[in-house]
């Protein structure tokens, strides 16, 4: 017998009205949220900025393939990961489907990592993903965008990321676990996995000039891992518990739990 409350067809239906009440007042705040985002001032972008795509080295206006709009998911590979980053990946199973869609709305959707191009292109292969991606390696393109960390930051606990400084670095006595952890993920010790972050930002290309118009970060991502989205409106939500992961790559996981 379930340790949940239960109830009659007329109690579920008098306690669903309120929350459907509820969560018509959070889709109306998040069409004032898309508003306010969509005002925000550009900022030009004048850096040149290079990539290494399957097309060749690209400018940032190129990456735009033609179109008006650009959104970029930045992607944590480092140029040391033997694999991308399991969230990021989990992230970018919907990328393909939506790609598409997006294409033909006049915006361009592509990842970029710091990861050699090679490397990336492998990976992508591995994943069955064919959504562009390209490689900033040798560029400041992730460090200006706030989703790669310099050394200098690291060392003095102070990496800039989500608009504010945070200390990533494992407290006292835990580093060896981290370790462990970074390297059973993405072959790499915890300071080199995480001197990279996950990200998206959003460019405009007008008359020639690319414009910076948003850019979001940590928790600012959850919209768009669409499992969350459906754990969200599953009977036990999230259910995480413990340390690490409990996703995998998705073809990291056994035939039963695929489906």
């Amino acid at each position: 017998m379930t340790g949940h409350k239960t109830g009659t067809r007329e109690e579920w239906l008098a306690a669903r009205l309120p929350l459907l009440h509820a969560e018509k007042e959070l889709t109306r705040r998040g069409d004032e949220l898309t508003r306010q985002r969509q005002e925000l001032p550009w900022v030009r972008v004048d850096k040149d900025y290079r990539f290494e795509t399957e097309e060749g080295t690209q400018s940032l206006a190129d990456l735009f393939r033609g179109r008006s709009q650009l959104l970029v998911y930045h992607f944590m590979f480092g140029p040391d990961y033997t694999a991308g980053c399991p969230s990021c990946s989990a992230i970018a199973d919907g990328f393909n489907g939506s790609a598409v869609h997006l294409a033909n709305h006049d915006v361009t959707l592509s990842a970029v990592s710091r990861a050699p191009f090679a490397k990336i292109d492998t990976y992508r292969r591995r994943m069955g993903w064919s959504f562009p991606w390209a490689s900033s390696f040798g560029s400041d393109f992730n460090f200006d965008f706030g989703v790669a960390h310099t050394e200098e930051e690291w060392e003095a606990g102070a990496a800039s990321y989500n608009f504010g400084e945070q200390d990533l670095r494992p407290a006292a006595g835990q580093e060896d676990s981290y370790d462990a952890f970074s390297e059973s993920i993405v072959g790499t010790n915890w300071q080199t996995y995480r001197r990279e972050g996950p990200g998206m930002s959003a460019f405009a290309r007008q008359d020639g000039a690319v414009y910076h118009t948003y850019s979001t970060y940590g928790r600012g991502l959850d919209i768009l891992w669409g499992m969350y989205q459906w754990l969200d409106r599953a009977p036990l939500g999230r259910n995480e518990q413990g340390a690490g992961f409990w996703w995998r790559r998705h073809d990291e996981y056994d035939s039963h739990s695929r489906g």
